[in-house]
């Protein structure tokens, strides 16, 4: 179906609707609904070259990875994240330009994209808690959105982010109440923002309950298998051993059940595990019964709504920036217990 049949069958201009799929300010929300329902109703593709020529836009949104953080591209959280943005690109015609690169030519990749009009927009992604690529996109005024937040910079920009101090603090509460006083932290790499505002929240919560913060009980990398497995067991040769862990990631949560099962240790008896598991439609946390308990926000959801904002921030350049912060889920799975008692 093309944009003239489409408009026919909604007894619109083909201005109307082309400007409804494309977010243009003065279509009114509510045609903006319709034709977009119509769209996806009657499978309609936009004709990229037409909107490029008819809207001055690229009409594509970018992603640059340096080197550095080339796992990223195959890490299941990004995939995920990937997957929900694509889908509402692909709904408002965008293309999505991904764009590998070395360390030292990250931002001359941002420049180059922005003075040649290569994108409409660009999420950042894996912000650090000082990281100079928002005040430097912020010089290049083009349209940008953080997937998560720099706490010490002072620029205002768009982002979108999960509430991971409460939501590390409501999860290692859980495990206090349980009885829990020797709690592992099995974190991300804490030169990340949400990795630090994590630690955060497992601090506040040992803290308020009037445990001691033991640096021998912390942990921080990249959130593998492989990790959680050595941090598990490093936790556990101690000699006044972990009862209970908080995982920044549901993969290295698969770690530490690999490292219990070696030692004969039954999750939610003998040791407690909770995780942060973003929901990722690869490694679902169980079906009907969850596996892990578990902080539970979907990073797929995350990707969806974080192309509308950027999409929107395309069509309205002039309203302000958005920001939003989502709530996490705790959900009770079998891999949490009362902390065993100690022999006389």
């Amino acid at each position: 179906m093309n944009l003239r049949e489409l408009s026919e069958r909604l007894n619109l201009s083909q201005t109307t609707v082309s400007r409804a799929l494309n977010g243009y300010p003065e279509v009114s929300e509510q045609t903006r609904r319709r034709v977009t329902a119509a769209a996806k109703q009657y499978n309609y593709r936009p004709n990229v070259r037409a909107q490029t020529l008819a809207t001055g836009r690229s009409m594509a949104i970018g992603h640059i990875i340096p080197f550095s953080k080339q796992n990223e591209m195959v890490n299941i959280v990004f995939a995920d994240f990937i997957a929900g943005a694509g889908e509402v690109y692909a709904q408002h015609g965008y293309n999505m330009s991904l764009s590998l690169v070395r360390d030292e030519d990250e931002f001359s990749a941002y420049r180059g994209v922005a003075e040649k009009g290569a994108v409409d927009g660009i999420i950042v992604h894996s912000p650090a808690r000082d990281d100079p690529r928002i005040d430097f996109l912020s010089e290049l005024e083009i349209p940008f959105l953080v997937h998560g937040r720099a706490s010490e910079v002072k620029t205002p920009y768009s982002w979108l982010d999960v509430n991971n101090t409460r939501a590390i603090e409501t999860g290692t509460r859980h495990l206090l109440d349980l009885g829990h006083r020797r709690i592992g932290l099995i974190n991300g790499e804490e030169r990340m923002d949400f990795a630090q505002r994590r630690r955060e929240g497992y601090l506040a919560a040992v803290r308020q309950a009037g445990v001691a913060p033991d640096a021998d009980l912390m942990r921080s990398n990249e959130m593998s298998e492989p990790y959680g497995y050595t941090a598990t067991h490093e936790m556990l040769d101690q000699t006044d051993p972990a009862t209970a862990f908080v995982a920044s990631s549901i993969v290295s949560a698969l770690g530490i059940r690999r490292a219990l099962q070696e030692r004969g240790l039954v999750m939610g008896q003998d040791i407690s595990v909770l995780c942060f598991d973003d929901e990722i439609s690869y490694l679902p946390n169980g079906q009907t019964v969850p596996v892990f308990t578990a902080i539970r926000s979907s990073v797929r959801a995350a990707g969806r709504r974080c192309a509308e904002l950027l999409i929107d921030q395309i069509a309205r350049p002039d309203q302000e920036l958005r920001t939003e912060l989502w709530d996490a889920e705790l959900v009770i799975g079998p891999s949490t217990g009362p902390c065993p008692q100690k022999d006389a």
